[in-house]
């Protein structure tokens, strides 16, 4: 890759990086505003009865497109055929999911027991086809690194769907709500990405192209679909044996150990996967990208989570509210999967960026068959059974995640902690402080010999 053709993409990453962060942010304050609301106008049995039909909304974003998408950011080349093709299938996928959902609403509910939630199921079922109406335009966006437009139509759809969920729980709604959220975000997204993007498909499809971009898509879905029950098997599980109360909890603390992934490894993903994809002969320079993002990713992510299991039981007595204090040891023991987690946000863009879906699909089957076995053995202990089991099968597969990224950019497996080793330590003197900082008689002491200092400042009485 010549440099100035470097230069140029540099120049675009950099501008997606500021569109992400920027939007990112305000969608993140926004959210964490909504959300401190919805838990102060919401019970736990609200969240547990909708988090049982929410745990299926990653599908929408998993079957929406069949993963037609990455494939049209990773070819080198497209034509008008491709893309017309993948845009008919993905819309097809769609109704047929939106069907399926409704149709099997009943039966979910059944199993759960809890004849409420089948409204829920259908119109949750109805993003599957919104969803689909709009994903290969954001492919394509995303293909052209036009982060602009992407960034736009989410912030439009969060605000809409927190406008919504609002209302609907201040007027009692329950559960509604946060359904609410989910379908309106997913509508206002998808008719403002028509905005955005000028391609229109054709009336075309062509088996040569769907047989082309199936051979990529095919394995990055099926890694999908094993990624999704990785992430939800332990909600469905806990909201079938524990209770929609328990489900609350968990939620809750998932949705806190998911911050700096969903909102720093995702964005940066979305930034470098059609950067990656661009690159994908120029290993070298791919493999510096990846330890120097990873390296600034685990500055943010690793010392918020560490805080958190510091500071979560003063967390949610403050913020949340005391009817959450279940929330405070499943908060603090998911905290390690998050910083586990958000070192492992770039690998899949890596590893399908240089084609390697075969090394992504086997890790898949790895993680998801781990988790399955944790989750389950970890029942026998409630909601914190669930969550030890989870951080221990998290620590064992991970590692073999980066092993693979590294082997696949032709690096050693021990450049990755090399590169974060700082950060480590970093980290590890912040925990050591707020340790020592939490023992009465250190409290005490600072204050003597601040006293004789002058310093006259109060000091605060120890966190319990």
């Amino acid at each position: 890759m010549s440099e100035g053709l470097f230069g140029s993409l540099r120049g675009r990453v950099f501008r997606g990086l500021a569109w992400k962060g920027g939007s990112n942010l305000a969608r993140q304050l926004m959210r964490i505003g909504v959300t401190v609301v919805l838990a102060r106008l919401l019970s736990p049995h609200d969240y547990g009865v909708a988090g049982r039909v929410i745990v299926f909304a990653t599908l929408v974003e998993i079957f929406g497109d069949l993963a037609l998408g990455a494939a049209l950011v990773q070819r080198k080349e497209l034509t008008d055929s491709d893309r017309s093709t993948a845009f008919w299938v993905s819309v097809g996928a769609g109704l047929l999911f939106t069907v399926l959902g409704i149709a099997f609403a009943a039966p979910l509910a059944d199993f759960y027991g809890t004849p409420a939630v089948k409204p829920l199921f259908m119109v949750m079922s109805l993003s599957f086809v919104i969803t689909a109406l709009g994903s290969t335009q954001c492919a394509l966006l995303m293909r052209s690194m036009d982060f602009r437009g992407l960034e736009l139509r989410l912030t439009g759809g969060a605000v809409a769907g927190a406008a919504v969920a609002l209302t609907l729980a201040w007027r009692g709604a329950g559960p509604w709500a946060l359904i609410g959220q989910q379908v309106t975000a997913a509508t206002v997204a998808s008719l403002l990405v028509w905005r955005f993007s000028t391609w229109r498909p054709a009336f075309h499809f062509s088996r040569a192209s769907l047989r082309d971009l199936g051979s990529f898509s095919g394995r990055v879905f099926g890694t999908r679909l094993l990624f999704y029950a990785n992430r939800n098997a332990d909600n469905v599980l806990v909201g079938r044996y524990i209770g929609a109360s328990a489900l609350g909890a968990y939620t809750i603390a998932y949705n806190i150990m998911l911050l700096p992934s969903n909102q720093i490894s995702a964005p940066v993903q979305e930034v470098l996967y059609p950067t990656f994809s661009r690159m994908q002969d120029d290993v070298p320079r791919v493999a510096r990208a990846w330890l120097a993002v990873n390296r600034i990713v685990g500055s943010i992510s690793l010392p918020a989570l560490a805080g958190m299991v510091m500071v979560a039981p003063e967390f949610v007595a403050v913020v949340l509210g005391p009817k959450w204090e279940s929330a405070v040891r499943v908060i603090q023991i998911l905290a390690w999967v998050g910083m586990l987690q958000s070192l492992q946000g770039l690998n899949s863009s890596v590893l399908q960026a240089r084609d390697r879906t075969r090394d992504l699909l086997r890790y898949g089957v790895i993680v998801c068959a781990a988790s399955l076995t944790a989750f389950v053995l970890g029942l026998h202990w409630g909601l914190v059974g669930v969550a030890v089991a989870y951080a221990a099968s998290s620590t064992i597969v991970e590692p073999y995640y980066t092993w693979l990224t590294a082997r696949a950019l032709d690096i050693s497996v021990f450049a990755f902690p090399r590169a974060l080793a700082g950060v480590f330590q970093a980290v590890l003197g912040m925990v050591a402080a707020l340790a020592l900082w939490r023992v009465p008689e250190v409290r005490v002491l600072a204050l003597r010999l601040r006293r004789r200092r002058g310093d006259t400042t109060p000091v605060e009485p120890a966190l319990s």
